[in-house]
């Protein structure tokens, strides 16, 4: 069985930056006082009229050029996505179409905040076990479902998109080469969008804002997503056979610089292994990890060996991590 290889991945940001200061005026907040909590200068807001399939396929272009693979080569699309074009048809086949990927099938994956990583996992998978390129996209765009009124939701979510594509490597140890993922429906409503489900269809909501996100306990969410982050991440270097110290790249979820720094001490790894995007591009849930692998790249290179260890939690709860050796 052959090993898998990143050989092309791409992010992508729209133009609009919206600094801090203005949502802390909107909210009444003083100065400073997002940077203070966050970790957050601004964030990224698509145009009006540029929609999730929009900002994936310009993710996904990149990777695909960068890899110099024909695109006829690539059997199958995975687009890690909480906010599709529309709820139905899915997104990926209307993507897959506009990339030309003529031989690809293509589904979307609602995983949340950690979806990248169930599509990554799972694309590895197929990768190993068909020997056919596979094009990993998670993208959203999150500022069409902000309450504008409410705090937790409003000085986080941002809009962007990362890709990876992976494809067949006679390195057999290259890869995912641990992973576990998790879930805590216990949790289930702590970060929600209540309308627009079969729960509460469109014709039974009286108040706009049941279709704009709800997060009532931030320190719930936030206590939730350390443990199952820190949880999922140990047990899969557990998986790899491979101590913290292995580690080269530590890649987090981009939720927030203060969970991100806690998980890298409670992993004992060195803060300058963290590759991190949070303070100029803010949370796009699912987008996050690849556009931060992707981002990063030209500055901090990755080499043949490196241990990439990505790990995310999100809505749902749902929960994993990922070592992946490049």
């Amino acid at each position: 069985m052959s090993g898998v290889a990143i050989v092309g991945h791409g992010h992508y940001a729209p133009e609009r930056v919206v600094p801090n200061h203005e949502i802390e005026a909107r909210l009444g907040l003083e100065a400073g006082w997002i940077k203070r909590r966050t970790g957050i200068d601004a964030r990224r807001y698509a145009a009006e009229g540029e929609a999730l399939s929009d900002i994936a396929i310009k993710a996904g272009d990149m990777a695909l050029a960068r890899s110099g693979m024909s695109r006829d080569d690539v059997g199958l699309l995975l687009l890690a996505t909480s906010t599709p074009d529309h709820l139905l048809p899915p997104s990926a086949p209307l993507v897959a179409h506009r990339l030309r990927l003529s031989n690809a099938g293509a589904i979307d994956m609602a995983g949340a905040c950690a979806g990248f990583l169930y599509a990554l996992t799972l694309a590895d998978s197929f990768v190993r076990t068909q020997a056919i390129p596979v094009l990993v996209i998670a993208a959203n765009i999150l500022s069409r479902r902000i309450n504008e009124s409410d705090r937790g939701s409003s000085v986080l979510f941002a809009d962007a998109a990362g890709a990876v594509l992976l494809a067949p490597t006679e390195r057999r140890d290259a890869g995912v080469i641990g992973a576990h993922l998790a879930s805590k429906g216990q949790h289930y409503d702590l970060i929600k969008i209540p309308g627009g489900g079969s729960r509460m269809p469109f014709s039974q909501i009286t108040d706009p804002k049941d279709v704009l996100m709800m997060m009532e306990d931030g320190k719930a969410v936030y206590q939730g997503a350390v443990a199952i982050m820190t949880d999922c991440a140990e047990r899969s270097l557990a998986k790899a056979g491979l101590a913290p110290s292995a580690v080269t790249d530590l890649i987090p979820h981009q939720a927030n610089a203060r969970m991100m720094t806690t998980i890298a001490h409670q992993l004992d790894i060195p803060a300058n292994r963290l590759r991190s995007t949070i303070e100029n591009f803010g949370n796009s849930s699912a987008a996050t990890i690849p556009f931060t692998l992707s981002a990063t790249a030209e500055a901090r290179p990755y080499k043949q060996g490196d241990v990439v260890l990505m790990t995310a939690a999100g809505a749902g709860l749902t929960g994993g991590a990922a070592v992946f050796r490049w």
